[in-house]
């Protein structure tokens, strides 16, 4: 049948598109995670006969497909509220989508041109979901990573999640390959039906299994937190005669929940920096302590004597304390290469943010509990939210995705921060200026959470979790190790058998 399918280089690319196209609707806000298996089925059946250029060709048609729909909203955040010019901003966002789509390009390439054998079904069943996985690896961490759309996201809902609890979402994305390729295998029967649904029985059992072991316990009692969304528009945070007006309603929400353990706003919320607003955060921090409540405020905070400035979260309460965010944003919060990128921006007149890095512990002590905290992009990288353990009991994410409008990047971006629930098994709380602000228990179910575009409290009791995962102790580098060693293999037997007795 496949074949068939492919009998042509152009059938063989529509098809590729068309996968690629698809491949979203198994993220946030779709979630049809059954999707990713039939789109890599696709990708992956035609990559059983072609040529390594037609691989090549094939999958990087399939990242723009994916990408050009998936992360569309980079086209929202910079004109809608980044000031591009729109040609500019397609022309930008096109070229984002076009690097992205080399990383399933490459991965077509080497399995076809180095990994592939005709006469052996092990190449198709070990290398190339590891080879899969370390094309999103790499994507994870060149130019600072941009982990978007992996496929180990997709699968959040299913039994393959108990997987990134022992290795992280790069196993999970392993597995979900793993499973593709079974049927990728069964439909050009080089194995059986009955051994393709042993395969996924298998597969999907342990991953069951896993899902359902209680690697951390409570400690403690539950604490009442409530979480603040102001939706004040990102077009409209930043102007002058906005700024009292949003230091007011946040300052009203939070007096209104003064008695709960914690409060926090979110990332950026107070528009104006820390040493602008010491007055009334003085004055608020009397009221929470009298009242035996935490406040963590996200603000940008300045270094009076070097002028820098970072994008922190403050904490005031019984412990004084902050955290600045180490990971920024290329283009976003900081210009790379900005004695050259950086001129070019201010010719063609696009606005140029310029936060700094410093150093700082994610983990504050809130609630009487130690917190592992994080800022807006990233809670994407799981390798660097567990910095916080084993010490933290509870994980926060404060986000402002109101610079993706209503598009489908804050509702992938809580996908994400459920999946580092499940990774650690630890609660997160994720608060942002317009949504989604949610309540995520340590399974990585989401318990509560506020409406987008609206106004809220979100209010609830968490309960902190002691213990660690396996993937807390370890980290990426294992699962890693693993699928350059199966690689390794796979390579040796291949070119034994290109050699011949």
């Amino acid at each position: 049948m496949i074949p068939k399918l492919i009998s042509s280089p152009r059938r063989t690319y529509l098809i590729a598109l068309i996968s690629g196209a698809v491949m979203p609707l198994a993220f946030a806000p779709v979630g049809w995670g059954i999707i990713t298996l039939f789109a890599l089925t696709a990708l992956f059946g035609t990559w059983t006969f072609v040529t390594a250029r037609h691989a090549l060709v094939s999958g990087y048609l399939f990242g723009l497909g994916m990408f050009g729909v998936g992360v569309s909203w980079v086209f929202v955040s910079m004109n809608d509220f980044g000031g591009v010019p729109v040609p500019l901003a397609a022309l930008l966002t096109l070229l984002f989508v076009a690097f992205l789509a080399l990383f399933p390009a490459l991965a077509g390439w080497a399995y076809v041109r180095f990994a592939r054998h005709e006469n052996s079904i092990l190449p198709l069943l070990l290398g190339l979901p590891a080879i899969w996985m370390l094309s999103e690896w790499c994507r994870g961490w060149i130019f600072t990573g941009f982990p978007w759309l992996e496929i180990g996201y997709s699968q959040v809902d299913t039994p393959l999640a108990g997987y990134a609890g022992v290795l992280g979402t790069y196993s999970v994305t392993w597995m979900a390959g793993l499973l593709t390729c079974f049927a990728v295998a069964a439909l050009l029967r080089r194995v059986s039906w009955l051994q393709f649904l042993i395969a996924w029985i298998v597969v999907l059992g342990i991953g069951y299994g896993l899902k359902n072991i209680d690697w951390a316990t409570p400690i403690g009692k539950p604490i009442d937190v409530a979480l603040l969304q102001g939706n004040v528009s990102q077009d409209m945070k930043w102007r002058p005669e906005q700024r009292q007006p949003t230091v007011d309603l946040y300052v009203d929400m939070t007096r209104e929940n003064l008695g709960a353990d914690l409060i926090i706003w979110p990332e950026t919320a107070l528009p104006a920096f820390q040493h602008q607003a010491q007055e009334m955060l003085a004055a608020l921090g009397d009221e929470a302590r009298k009242s035996k409540t935490d406040l963590l405020i996200g603000m940008p905070v300045m270094d009076l004597e070097t002028r820098r400035y970072y994008n922190s979260m403050v904490a005031i309460g019984a412990h004084d304390q902050a955290y600045s965010k180490q990971h920024l944003v290329p283009f976003g919060e900081y210009i790379p290469l900005d004695s050259v990128i950086g001129r070019l921006m201010e010719i063609i007149n696009v606005p140029l943010p310029d936060f700094s890095i410093q150093e700082s512990s994610p983990v504050l002590t809130l609630a009487g509990r130690p917190m592992g905290v994080s800022i807006c992009y990233e809670d994407a990288f799981g390798g660097e939210v567990i910095r916080a353990l084993p010490e933290a009991t509870v994980l926060i994410n404060a986000s402002n995705d109101a610079w993706f409008g209503d598009s489908l990047a804050p509702h992938q971006h809580l996908e994400m921060a459920r999946m580092r629930a499940i990774e650690t098994q630890r609660p997160m709380l994720r608060v942002t200026n317009t949504g989604i602000t949610a309540i995520v228990d340590n399974h990585g179910v989401v318990v509560s959470s506020a409406p987008q575009f609206k106004v809220a409290a979100l209010r609830g009791k968490i309960q902190p979790m002691q213990g660690q995962t396996p993937y807390s102790r370890l980290g990426n580098l294992p699962v890693v190790l693993l699928a350059f060693v199966f690689v390794a293999i796979i390579l040796r037997t291949r070119g034994r058998a290109a050699a011949g007795p």
